[in-house]
């Protein structure tokens, strides 16, 4: 067993207490963070004369012979260590001697691991971000390319209005670039380094904290030792943030697999991203979707596991708070394996956009516009909306849309109507009459794709 401690101890600890205790089956991957972190605490213990020279190249030119060979597959992370700190720490003093037991002055196992999990979660944030920017690039090129693709917008899964699929793309653009804002505002309220905090009531050495967190790429030093080591609220904010990712996802997903539906029949989703049924051979599945929508549930689990083990935790530092890495990497794994393949599946998708348009017009979306070419001759807003629903009632009878009905039949109705109303109530005029700003409507479209193009460019 190779652990940090035990010189107080009179007996070797029980097995099930040590593997019970022990995190390496999780924490390994954290490999490459704690020798960063290591790097960056021994320079500064150089710098401020703590160790000397030679002491601080012996315990570098250590740690980066660990990380070569850990990543190249020579040194295996077992469980014969407690955790990633004492494997470090362990094959340094095998390699260097003595000078390896130098490496933590200064420091303690809580305030290590609380750097370890910051750097971690710094670089996900950014990749998840990462992935995230390919999803808005291809959403704004469906939009590009379907800015007079007219189809039914809902409410109440009921069709309500005609607009257009960039609009409709748009809408999930919006929640996405959300997202990024939220990992944004993450990023930076989290750039504070814990490292030099100790167990909890920071150390006699004379460190230099500012130094170690330029050295790490952090925006400063924390500014409470007792905080420091005992703050998750990063990584529940990050947690929270893949969880509302994920419930986008889940949403977009479900209307794929209603659109892919044979009642719908909006979209046809690419055979590289469906599956076929073991015993049915004319199915095929949305089953990417469906796994997206179905893994929703797991990473809102870890956000919950989270929050119920911080919930009643005294300060400092408590053995409970190891609990937040196992969850926390799978739902960090699970929102970057969904991204990807949800990005692939839209890119691959083929809408059917007659389909869309004559969705729209047999849903009577076009209702509201008839209503309002009566009110722009005069008639009384509740009485063309009475006529207008009589008139709806007269095609649900026939089987046919408003754009079908004869002027005789619209003049038995108002004698208000005149030709006209056929292109009033067209869906290219009442998609592109709405022009104020969010609107479905041509020119405002164009201009919410030059500022999402521009942002993307910008970064």
């Amino acid at each position: 067993m190779a652990q940090l401690w035990g010189g107080r101890f009179t007996k070797e600890t029980d097995q099930m207490v040590y593997d019970f205790n022990a995190s390496i089956g999780f924490d390994k991957r954290l490999y490459r963070q704690d020798i960063e972190g290591s790097r960056a605490h021994v320079k500064m213990l150089g710098k401020q004369g703590i160790l000397t020279q030679e002491e601080v190249e012996a315990i570098l030119s250590g740690l980066d012979s660990i990380l070569e060979d850990v990543e190249s597959g020579r040194l295996p992370i077992t469980n014969q260590y407690e955790d990633i700190h004492s494997f470090v720490e362990a094959n340094l003093i095998e390699r260097i001697g003595d000078a390896g037991k130098k490496l933590h002055t200064g420091r303690s196992r809580n305030d290590q691991v609380a750097l370890d999990m910051k750097l971690y979660v710094r670089e996900e944030v950014k990749r998840t971000d990462g992935l995230l920017k390919d999803l808005l690039q291809e959403l704004l090129a469906i939009m590009e390319g379907n800015l007079s693709t007219y189809m039914p917008g809902f409410t109440h899964l009921q069709k309500a209005q005609p607009i257009t699929l960039a609009h409709h793309m748009g809408a999930y653009y919006e929640m996405f670039r959300r997202d990024r804002t939220r990992l944004s505002d993450i990023y930076r309220r989290m750039n504070v380094c814990p490292l030099g905090s100790g167990a909890l009531a920071g150390t006699t050495y004379p460190l230099d904290r500012e130094y170690t967190a330029e050295l790490l790429g952090f925006a400063g030093a924390t500014l409470n030792s007792m905080d420091s080591v005992s703050d998750r609220d990063y990584l529940i904010e990050y947690l929270a943030a893949l969880s509302t990712i994920m419930m986008h996802l889940s949403r977009f997903s479900e209307e794929i697999i209603l659109w892919n539906s044979n009642e719908y029949r909006f979209v046809e989703i690419d055979d590289a991203y469906s599956t076929g049924s073991s015993i049915m051979p004319q199915k095929k599945n949305p089953d990417i979707a469906e796994l997206v929508r179905g893994k929703t549930g797991r990473v809102y689990g870890a956000l919950m596991s989270l929050l119920t083990t911080m919930k009643g935790i005294p300060l400092a530092y408590n053995k409970d708070m190891q609990e937040d890495k196992e969850m926390a990497f799978d739902a960090i794994d699970t929102v970057q394996m969904c991204l990807p393949l949800f990005t692939g599946m839209i890119a691959t998708m083929k809408f059917q956009n007659s389909v869309m348009e004559e969705s729209a017009k047999k849903g009577f979306t076009n209702a509201t516009d008839a209503a309002d070419y009566l009110v722009n001759r005069g008639v009384p807003f509740r009485d063309a909306h009475g006529i207008i629903g009589k008139l709806v009632l007269l095609c649900i009878e026939k089987g046919c849309a408003l754009d079908d009905l004869s002027m005789e039949e619209y003049k038995e109705a108002s004698q208000v109507f005149e030709e006209d109303i056929y292109e009033a109530i067209s869906m290219e005029t009442c998609v592109g009459k709405r022009l104020t700003k969010g609107a479905p409507g041509m020119e405002a479209m164009q201009e919410a794709i030059r500022i999402y193009r521009e942002e993307l460019e910008r970064d």
